[in-house]
């Protein structure tokens, strides 16, 4: 199985960011799955189902799970997980003051179920190196260059692009 890739850079604490910068771990991202290449890689587990019938599935999944949260429903799905609505909103002076103007945001939070616990007892790491330095030795080498001109204090610690591959 594939390891998880991780890089380390120097960042400020989230909740104390004047307090001096630490060592934290970023995950590198492998790649982003479709709909099609998920059906793709249900059907090599001996599914009975096409792959077109799995794609059409999983749409009508996500039609349905967004129908069924707008209508204020939580949605179990077993072993995989739940999904239920959120709201978050603004103060009022009083309650007869709030009105559904105050209601500022509305997301979805996701409870995993079984199948998707204990995730770091059974993840195997890998340290690879940072976007930003991949970024300055694919720059390098483009140019011709033997040498990298990269510094970890360059980083602003936050990894910019690491949701993509």
């Amino acid at each position: 199985m594939k390891k998880i890739q991780y890089s380390v850079g120097m960042q400020p604490h989230p909740l104390h960011e004047d307090d001096p910068k630490k060592a934290y771990a970023s995950l590198q991202l492998t790649g982003v799955i479709s709909v099609t290449e998920l059906a793709d890689h249900i059907t090599e587990h001996n599914s009975v189902y096409s792959k077109g019938t799995i794609v059409g599935i999983l749409t009508e999944l996500g039609v349905c799970l967004r129908e069924l949260i707008l209508q204020g429903y939580k949605i179990d799905l077993g072993d995989i997980g739940t999904f239920a609505p959120t709201i978050a909103s603004k103060g009022a002076a009083s309650i007869k003051e709030f009105t559904q103007a105050n209601i500022t945001k509305m997301g979805v939070n996701f409870k995993p179920g079984y199948a998707l616990q204990g995730l770091l007892r059974d993840a195997e790491f890998e340290q690879t190196t940072s976007r930003a330095a991949q970024a300055a030795a694919l720059k390098a080498q483009k140019e011709g260059l033997t040498t990298a001109d990269w510094t970890p204090e360059a980083e602003d610690g936050g990894e910019e692009g690491n949701d993509e591959p």
